[in-house]
């Protein structure tokens, strides 16, 4: 069974920085790829940045040159650095796994960002 786990999540003022972790229970290079959502307030599910097998990486438009996705060497954590946070980053965010044909989300973990 696929188990994403999200944390890092808090309180933090405009300007701020946050590095949220995502622990996986596969190997992630195993994975086409992963990737951070996240859902503001009465808002949709929305795509913030993503990372191939193969190390590719996208990101929003919204985070560009602000958030970094990455992962850890031994293949178990998906890293979201979030730098110069503003309050429209306010939201759950989710990870995702792209593992053996389905997409696993773990629970989302808050962030947000105050004025």
């Amino acid at each position: 069974q696929v188990q994403l786990v999200e944390s890092g999540g808090a309180l933090v003022q405009a300007g701020g920085s946050l590095r949220l972790s995502c622990t996986v229970s596969v190997n992630i290079f195993s994975s086409k790829i992963n990737a951070w959502y996240r859902q503001p307030p009465g808002k949709q599910r929305d795509l913030v940045a993503s990372i191939t097998a193969g190390g590719s990486t996208e990101y929003a438009d919204s985070v560009k040159g602000r958030f970094s996705i990455s992962r850890n060497r031994a293949g178990n954590t998906i890293y979201l650095q979030m730098n110069n946070l503003e309050p429209e980053d306010t939201a759950v965010y989710y990870c995702a796994l792209d593992y053996r044909g389905r997409i696993h989300w773990g629970q989302g973990t808050q962030v947000t960002v105050s004025s």
